[in-house]
């Protein structure tokens, strides 16, 4: 396309007539959309807030509590996590400790019954002696 909009047409390209129907949209289209948020902004500034809209914002804090709710309550499982494994930890360790000095003290006890049980013998053997002296 040159100066001119067709072969056949002698009037400029800017022409209304000569200007395609998807270029005249898209020329009047930016100056309608700030023709439309300049009505609505000022609309919106001279009304109130409608039921509808006051409930979306209760639900929209709600939701915002909600997620902040959510957010502390995780933090505090996890600090309770936390102390839960620390303190399994320290609990199975204590109790392998326990159960080592139980096999140790079953030892001992087996131990000294072994040497209570020979000393009973030597006992009964002195009292043998003891009795066949008087």
């Amino acid at each position: 396309r040159g100066s001119l909009c067709s072969a056949h047409c002698k009037r400029s390209p800017d022409h209304p007539a000569c200007v395609p129907p998807a270029m005249k949209m898209s020329m009047l289209a930016a100056p309608l959309a700030l023709l439309v948020a300049r009505t609505v902004h000022a609309a919106a500034s001279q009304v109130e807030v409608t039921p509808v809209q006051k409930v979306i914002e209760l639900m929209e804090g709600m939701l915002a509590k909600g997620k902040q709710e959510k957010h502390d309550e995780q933090v505090q499982f996890a600090a309770y996590k936390q102390f839960c494994d620390d303190t399994t930890v320290d609990k199975k360790r204590a109790i392998k400790e326990a159960e080592e000095k139980i096999e140790a003290l079953k030892a001992d006890i087996q131990a000294h019954t072994a040497h209570a049980a020979r000393l009973t013998k030597e006992i009964a053997g002195h009292d043998d002696d003891i009795a066949t002296w008087k």
